[in-house]
């Protein structure tokens, strides 16, 4: 085989660390050192016992910093989420009731959790194609939601491929060059197939002087097609801040007008990803999508309407849950059952194009599968000082040891090829994957579980369950464009130090 026909692989992704000793951040080796001194003070003050006891409170700390599971996380950290949920369960705020006879004092359905305070309005972009803009108060965010059908790669050469996947990297590496893009999601969504769609295409296509045979025929495929099938739905969500260049605070009209003229550019360039004819939303198409996540029944109801011609008139504020509970490991919300699951870690080593093929694909143990990955694209100014500061960490960490392990001289090559990369021009952009499956039969839950863990196997994905915090993740796993960072109480870029 010629070395131009082998496969084109992928891989050298690193999480940024922050230098320390033992396997501490900046911060836990700070600490560490102030314990240190405290350690000595209590010595020379109080003798040996005193010492002792500075001593043994300073292991107890380093232990829960230092004892990690297999997604890496520490005894202090699990010790939060389980306080987290503890305060969350006794303040009430897992349980959710809305409508006329909820909680709720306007008696609507609205959006639970980090949705609730989000605001829907409608634009129109230089093609005249409307387009809805949710609006976060909290975070100061506005999103635009893409619509589109991807080709597939099924009987495409892998050349094509090939440049498709470099066509996404150039598109996600073009949005650090975008004016006030904060964050970038793509959701991959399968679902069962009701017919109501190969029903109207049928109808509205069939030939009225036809042989009877050839109308049996279509009356059997309407009647029979559609059982087993699925449907698969892309989404393309891109936030951005409400503060503009002048540094001043922007309204939806505003923000509007500006992503008018942008828009048309964006969807262009999707174009040499694979996403085929991709389009903006409207914002009755996303209240559809949203009220179908929440309420899966909802899925026929809203495809009869379509295929009937008619419109669903729904409004932002009425597309929420009637009713919904977070639970510890699952999230139940009116007809659908759900379990949703963070990414830990990215696949190591080398993979091909194809290694998310299995993950994204429906499965016949899951009535709706989401699969989202979030992007964080990382402008050139930045982009430069985190991966210097990711290589003096990772030298660091390879140089204070006289044995260095394997691991760290592996990490200390892969940010120097990082570094390198970025200083030729390549792009920087933060990334994670959740994946939320709904289930309509609590009987089914545990069977959708078992499926979506063999499914992370075959994408070499370290996925941990959300545990405590359900609800926000089945939230962030829909096309709102929702920045989980900046929910957090405590800042991510705090955690790190640890």
């Amino acid at each position: 085989m010629a070395a131009t026909d082998k496969p084109r692989t992928y891989g050298n992704w690193r999480r940024p660390a922050s230098p320390g000793l033992m396997g501490l951040g900046a911060l836990g080796t700070v600490g560490l050192l102030l314990g240190l001194m405290i350690s000595v003070f209590a010595v020379m003050a109080g003798g040996l016992a005193a010492g002792a006891v500075a001593a043994v409170l300073l292991g107890t700390v380093l232990l829960v910093l230092l004892v990690k599971d297999r997604h890496g996380r520490s005894l202090l950290s699990r010790a939060g989420i389980r306080l987290g949920w503890a305060n969350a369960r006794s303040a009430g705020s897992h349980l959710y009731r809305s409508g006329p006879l909820g909680r709720a004092g306007w008696g609507t359905y609205q959006l639970p959790g980090l949705a609730a305070p989000s605001r829907l309005s409608e634009h129109e972009d230089s093609y005249g194609r409307k387009f809805a803009l949710i609006h976060v108060p909290f975070t100061s965010h506005y999103t635009v939601v893409l619509g589109s059908d991807p080709d597939g790669a099924s009987l495409v050469d892998r050349s094509q491929v090939d440049q498709w996947v470099a066509g996404w990297g150039a598109w996600l590496a073009n949005l650090g060059e975008e004016p006030g893009v904060e964050a970038a999601q793509v959701t991959i969504e399968t679902a069962p197939d009701t017919g109501h769609r190969l029903r109207r295409e049928i109808t509205a296509n069939t030939d009225p002087d036809a042989p009877a045979l050839a109308k049996q025929m279509l009356e059997e495929v309407t009647r029979t097609y559609p059982s087993g099938s699925s449907q698969v739905r892309a989404y393309i969500t891109v936030t951005f801040k409400a503060v503009g260049s002048t540094g001043k605070r922007r309204e939806a009209e505003e923000v509007g007008r500006d992503l008018a003229t942008r828009l048309p550019s964006l969807t262009g360039r999707l174009a040499a990803t694979g996403a085929g004819a991709a389009r903006p939303l409207t914002a009755a198409e996303l209240c559809e999508a949203v009220r179908t996540a929440y309420d899966p029944a909802a899925a026929q109801i809203i495809d009869q309407a379509r295929a009937d011609g008619e419109a669903t008139e729904m409004d932002w504020a009425n597309v929420g849950p009637a009713a919904a509970e977070a639970f510890w490991e699952h999230y139940r919300h009116d007809s659908g059952l759900s379990v949703s699951w963070t990414m830990t870690e990215a696949p190591r080593g080398n993979v091909q194009s194809a290694i998310l093929e299995r993950l994204v694909k429906p499965h016949r143990d899951i009535a709706r599968k989401r699969v989202t990955l979030l992007y964080r694209p990382l402008d050139p100014a930045r982009a430069a000082a985190v991966v210097e500061s990711d290589l003096r960490a990772a030298q660091f960490r390879a140089t204070s040891n006289r044995k260095p392990a394997a691991r760290d001289m592996v990490a200390t090559r892969q940010a120097q090829a990082t570094a390198n990369e970025e200083a030729t021009g390549a792009a920087l952009v933060n990334f994670g994957v959740l994946v939320t499956a709904t289930v309509t039969d609590p009987a089914r839950l545990p069977d959708a579980k078992a499926a979506v863990d063999n499914l992370a196997a075959t994408a070499r994905l370290r996925l941990r369950t959300a545990y405590g915090s359900q609800d926000a993740a089945f939230a962030a796993g829909l096309p709102l464009g929702l920045v989980l960072p900046r929910h957090l109480r405590v800042p991510a870029e705090l955690r790190d130090q640890f």
